[in-house]
């Protein structure tokens, strides 16, 4: 089992700021439990240094505390790698980030948006960054991947590709508006196999979170993945807009 999640709650004591992740790991676990004990760490230590009201200040600081992970995590010298989506729920906005392709869905009164991009070396803008960097992709089994071993373009970790699998995140800044109920976050076992709009009615007709997640995995394992899957849905009822914490 190389997946992993993280979930800070009451964040500065506000119960309105909240941090979740989803990780998929790869080549063991070490990076997986390194990133879900310290990448919510890392941006809310970097919140704390930041005025949160200045335009991209708050984008600044979940970039950088995916970059210090990162650097923290290769300072060790281990050789595995992890994806990571997360969620920051502040202020009545969703600040959502990835590297990897880990996935975030939101339900719009039961109308799908998926909010994040997998980075996936089947995308020509990563495809060129990686071989205008001096890298080349090499097809294994009908998947492309990086110097022929990793399917992914982005992660946190992976030293011994580190020059090519970068750790920047993709951040996208979400309004919560009326009509925003819920999110799925997941790892591929899930998305490989179950379609997102399939996962947003599941929920919305289950109206049961955790045996809604239990199902959904189930139909991944029945559909012939063989993947870990990890499957996180957050209540988006439950945060309304707060003041800026500084």
């Amino acid at each position: 089992m190389e997946d992993g999640y993280g979930v800070m709650i009451d964040i500065l004591g506000d119960a309105k700021l909240a941090f979740f992740a989803v990780i998929d790991g790869h080549g063991g676990r070490a990076a997986v439990d390194y990133v879900a004990e310290n990448l919510g760490k890392n941006i809310v230590n970097g919140l704390q240094n930041v005025d949160c009201k200045v335009d991209g200040r708050l984008e600044q600081a979940i970039r950088g505390g995916y970059l210090a992970t990162d650097k923290e995590f290769l300072s060790q010298g281990v050789s595995s790698g992890a994806c990571a989506a997360t969620v920051l729920l502040k202020d009545g906005e969703l600040h959502v980030a990835n590297a990897g392709d880990c996935r975030v869905v939101l339900s719009r009164n039961g109308v799908v948006d998926v909010l994040t991009n997998d980075h996936k070396v089947n995308r020509e803008d990563e495809r060129l960054r990686i071989e205008n960097s001096g890298g080349f992709l090499h097809c294994r089994n009908g998947i492309w991947r990086v110097h022929g071993s990793l399917a992914v373009s982005r992660a946190i970790g992976d030293l011994h590709l580190k020059q090519w699998i970068i750790s920047d995140p993709e951040i996208k800044r979400v309004p919560l508006t009326s009509d925003c109920q819920f999110l799925i976050m997941a790892s591929d076992g899930l998305w490989d196999k179950v379609n997102e709009q399939e996962a947003v009615d599941l929920i919305l007709r289950d109206k049961n979170s955790i045996e809604s997640c239990k199902k959904l995995v189930d139909i991944s394992l029945s559909r012939g993945n063989s993947d870990d899957i990890t499957v996180m849905v957050i209540n988006l009822r439950d945060f309304t807009t707060n003041a800026c914490v500084n």
